[in-house]
């Protein structure tokens, strides 16, 4: 949806709620979803989506005719895609994820492959006048990262990435930024270390030279043009889970003149204090699939577990905590869960500095983990509670009665 019918802000939600990894089941998905939350959010104005595809999707969608099908698809019921999620690559849903979510990552040309295919697609599919952005991998899994060859090979794919996006760019009039996603125990995990890697990597002038060597643009276009096409998507389930504080977030990047692609409104969970009722209230959480890394705080410190299973060893040895925050995306209008809450007031915090000062003009709800939740926790239908998160987000913003 447009948040401002004459400019360029937009909200929706992510696909990837909806299992699916091949075109077809992303297709099935989208005829049978998208006009129901369409028809409670946005009766009589466009409404915008936010579009997982996995590598094997994105192949299908390469194809000019099954592209042109969807144009007509998206045309006929007054839908428009202006975000990608371009984060998981492979299956997402129904089998085990965990670390592997994060492969092949960006030291690894199938990144760079599977990143300008869906550059291409957005390109197409991109209404006129709207920018697009292609949430991705923050690097790689943080335990992978060894050396500096491995940082360089990780900036230098992005800046071959950069330089596709240039091109696209004067070939179609379409502006598309890459946005990299901190994670809770990945290459880039805190807005400090977004910070870092931008200002010594992305943003150096070993970056710069190198993509004026592939586009022949002059030093002052090849700044401009990889501070234009790469920035953050900012998860604040992400961001909380890491004991980030709201005010900080926004100033540091600012300062760092590091753009928000894409904001992903999200909600992670929340135990404080911490004991061995947390254990037995948290085991219907971890589930096989996703990776939980899990953040405890103890006398200001934080410790960070990379999923459920390390947390309860580690409080089972004897580790004493605070605060535990787990990275579990739960929707985001929940908050009280009785014995236990969830990171919602973080989100709010965003919201009302981004109310007053937009922080990013693609604002996207993602509860990825819908399928895995506890049973009393997904009691609605999955459209209701898609809607019903859109609502408290537009809520929060003061745009809730615009159409």
């Amino acid at each position: 949806m447009r948040l401002d019918p004459d400019g360029d802000c937009h909200l929706t939600y992510c696909t990837n709620i909806h299992a699916g990894e091949t075109w077809e089941e992303v297709q099935r998905n989208l005829a049978l979803y998208l006009p129901q939350a369409k028809a409670a959010l946005s009766p009589s104005a466009p409404f915008g989506v936010g579009l997982r595809l996995s590598g094997i999707a994105a192949a299908s969608l390469a194809d000019e005719d099954v592209r042109n099908d969807f144009k007509a698809f998206l045309a006929e019921r007054h839908l428009y895609v202006f975000t990608l999620n371009g984060f998981p690559y492979g299956d997402f849903h129904g089998t085990p994820v965990k670390e592997n979510v994060y492969l092949p990552d960006w030291r690894d040309p199938a990144r760079l492959t599977y990143t300008d295919q869906l550059a291409d697609i957005l390109a197409d599919i991109l209404p006129d006048r709207v920018s697009g952005t292609i949430s991705t991998v923050p690097g790689a899994f943080k335990a992978l990262i060894r050396t500096d060859e491995d940082v360089s090979a990780m900036m230098q794919n992005m800046v071959r990435h950069v330089a596709h996006l240039v091109e696209l760019h004067q070939q179609t009039d379409k502006l598309i930024s890459l946005t990299l996603e901190p994670e809770p125990c990945c290459f880039i995990e805190t807005i400090d270390e977004s910070v870092a890697f931008f200002d010594g990597h992305l943003y150096s002038v070993a970056a710069r030279e190198f993509l004026q060597g592939l586009t022949g643009l002059d030093e002052a276009a090849a700044d401009a043009a990889l501070r234009r096409h790469l920035g953050l998507c900012l998860d604040l389930c992400h961001a909380a889970i890491e004991f980030e504080d709201a005010a900080e977030v926004v100033r540091k990047l600012k300062a760092a003149d590091i753009s928000v692609g894409k904001m992903q409104i999200s909600a992670g969970l929340r135990f404080a204090p911490v004991g061995d009722r947390t254990l037995e209230l948290l085991r219907p959480f971890d589930d096989a699939v996703y990776l939980h890394q899990t953040v405890a705080k103890h006398d200001g410190a934080l410790t960070r577990h990379v999923d459920l299973k390390q947390a309860f060893e580690s409080h089972s040895a004897g580790a004493r905590s605070d605060e535990w925050r787990v990275h579990f995306h739960v929707p985001v209008f929940l908050d009280d869960l009785g014995e236990f809450s969830t990171t919602q007031n973080f989100i709010r915090e965003i919201l009302a500095i981004h109310r007053d000062n937009p922080i990013s003009s693609h604002l996207e709800v993602e509860t990825y983990t819908w399928n895995v939740l506890p049973a009393e926790y997904r009691d609605v239908d999955v459209v209701d509670a898609v809607v019903r998160e859109l609502n408290w987000v537009r809520q929060q913003l003061d745009v809730s009665d615009r159409d």
